[in-house]
């Protein structure tokens, strides 16, 4: 199945703009009366028929709609990004695939960079939602400092936790978790968090916790730990 992105789908009918009526007529070569798979980002699996072929303004009519219900569990990561802006798009990329719910980017102390191009992100994340064949897509959000994240009481009720590197932080996020939570997971620069930085978050209640015993680039430090996540909830199932 090939699946296909419009936000707008409240009415029975939409339009395509013009690159993406290309896409599909031109690229893929779909021809009316074909059917098609879209979805609006927000759960909904649309089962839809070019009713006209137009290369510039396809349109389509939805014929059946599906709905995914949301996890029993939310995954928010918050990152600070690295200097190098290709990393952040790959990263941003395999967490979608693998399944985070939402994305902070975060300024620190020894933070590399404070400027992202959250556009070309949100590309990113809605090309690798259709590649994985998921529909919903994650929440992105802007830069935020480190310090007003942490102190933040909408996330009293996560579980909270931080990962750096220290031999004595040795017990693995796997074990710290419960299924069926929303999570906040910290991840530094590749300078890592500030003493200080690690004291205020020990203060607003986050835990350490370990990724392993390598020693993990930031964006590798994200995908292991939201893979984390991912399993710890889906084992309960088998």
């Amino acid at each position: 199945m090939q699946l296909f992105f419009h936000e707008h789908t409240n009415e029975d009918h939409f339009d395509l703009d013009a690159e993406e009526s290309k896409h599909l007529i031109k690229v893929l070569r779909k021809t009316q009366g074909d059917r098609v798979h879209f979805t609006n980002g927000k759960g909904s699996l649309l089962h839809c028929v070019i009713t006209e072929a137009n290369p510039k303004k396809a349109k389509l009519r939805i014929e059946e709609r599906e709905f995914t219900p949301e996890d029993d569990y939310y995954i928010h990561l918050a990152i600070s990004p690295t200097k190098n802006s290709d990393r952040m798009e790959w990263m941003v990329e395999k967490l979608t695939e693998i399944g985070v719910h939402e994305i902070t980017f975060m300024e620190s102390e020894f933070s590399e960079r404070s400027h992202l191009k959250l556009d070309r992100l949100e590309k990113k994340i809605i090309s690798a939602c259709k590649q994985s064949l998921k529909t919903r897509i994650p929440k992105l959000n802007p830069v935020r400092p480190m310090t007003e994240l942490v102190q933040d009481k909408n996330f009293d009720t996560y579980q909270r936790f931080i990962a750096y590197v220290d031999k004595e932080n040795d017990r693995h996020l796997f074990d710290k978790t419960k299924v069926d939570n929303a999570y906040l997971v910290l991840i530094g620069p590749e300078g890592d968090f500030s003493k200080q930085e690690l004291q205020l978050a020990f203060d607003n209640h986050f835990l350490p916790c370990s990724l392993g015993k390598s020693r993990l680039r930031s964006e590798t430090a994200a995908v292991a730990a939201i893979h984390t996540l991912q399993l710890k909830n889906n084992l309960k199932e088998l």
